[in-house]
């Protein structure tokens, strides 16, 4: 292949790369430029199976402003070798290999001879949530090999081999991956500062009394025994507002419910029972955060 098609060739895998993943600049790095990639969706599980040779992405500053959609890509080395930096962070990965990336910062990636790669995104605010917003080391490589990259892997092969899959059955899979390689992505804690210890424990208040009605911002300030200012400050710093984040909790804890089959809670009962005081709240307010009333987003799984 000579230089023209080979740089033909690397623009259109490029643009294919920008429809699947989003804005990336790079360069084909000489003749033996060679690159496919096969892009999936099964319920909310969106993946891609990337293919290259002697290729180099670039997500920089202009890439991440063109971009509207925050989230992760889990990066999982199938074969060959990739060169990918995040930050400070640069890691060299080999078959079995995985890579968590954050599409909010810039980075850098350099693919070898023949290399294979899933790339799986990860809703950004899901990941938050799962991992109770305790800070993702980003860039970091969790090696073949551990238990951990083992695990998760052989979940997503098996995942990305099925025909079909029911939303709520994707949905579970991200959260169970999520949740499997939290003990990698995420930092030591054993010593947190003083904002993280009081924003985790305001979690864990939330958390334990999410059904509770009296549940509020000046209830959590109390019981951990901080100010409401001290309190809103800790939550902005995570760019988020702390009765917002309880709504949409429960909001969330209800789709839940109305996603699963074996529910037999009635639409009546089931703001109520998640702390909601007036049914009509409720309706309101699933419908702006889920687009559909509570009635019609129960109706898509059943």
């Amino acid at each position: 292949m000579n230089t023209a098609t080979a740089q033909q060739h690397f623009q259109q895998w490029l643009a294919d790369i920008n429809h699947a993943c989003g804005e990336f600049d790079g360069a084909a790095l000489g003749d033996a430029f060679s690159g496919e990639i096969r892009p999936r969706q099964l319920g909310a599980l969106r993946f891609s199976h990337v293919s290259s040779s002697h290729a180099r992405l670039l997500r920089t500053p202009r890439e991440v402003q063109r971009s509207s959609e925050h989230k992760y890509f889990a990066v999982f080395q199938l074969k060959g070798m990739a060169n990918m930096a995040q930050d400070d962070a640069r890691e060299v990965l080999m078959p079995g290999d995985i890579l968590l990336i954050d599409s909010a910062r810039p980075s850098d990636f350099t693919f070898g001879d023949a290399s294979q790669q899933i790339s799986l995104i990860l809703p950004h605010d899901r990941v938050d949530q799962l991992l109770r917003f305790t800070p993702v080391e980003i860039g970091r490589k969790i090696p073949a090999g551990s238990p951990v990259a083992l695990l998760a892997q052989q979940m997503l092969l098996s995942s990305t081999q099925l025909d079909e899959v029911s939303l709520a059955e994707s949905e579970a899979v991200i959260d169970a991956l999520i949740s499997l390689m939290r003990p990698a992505l995420c930092g030591s804690d054993s010593n947190p500062d003083p904002h993280e210890r009081i924003f985790r424990k305001s979690l864990a208040l939330i958390e334990t009394h999410i059904a509770d009605e009296a549940l509020c911002p000046e209830m959590i300030a109390r019981d951990i025994g901080v100010s409401m200012r001290g309190l809103y400050r800790v939550f902005a710093k995570k760019g988020l507002v702390i009765a917002q984040y309880i709504k949409n909790r429960r909001l969330d804890i209800c789709a839940e419910t109305l996603r699963n089959p074996q529910s037999t809670l009635k639409l009546s009962a089931l703001g109520y029972t998640w702390g909601f005081s007036n049914s009509s709240y409720f309706t309101t307010a699933f419908k702006q955060r889920f687009g559909v009333s509570p009635g019609e987003y129960r109706k898509r799984y059943s």
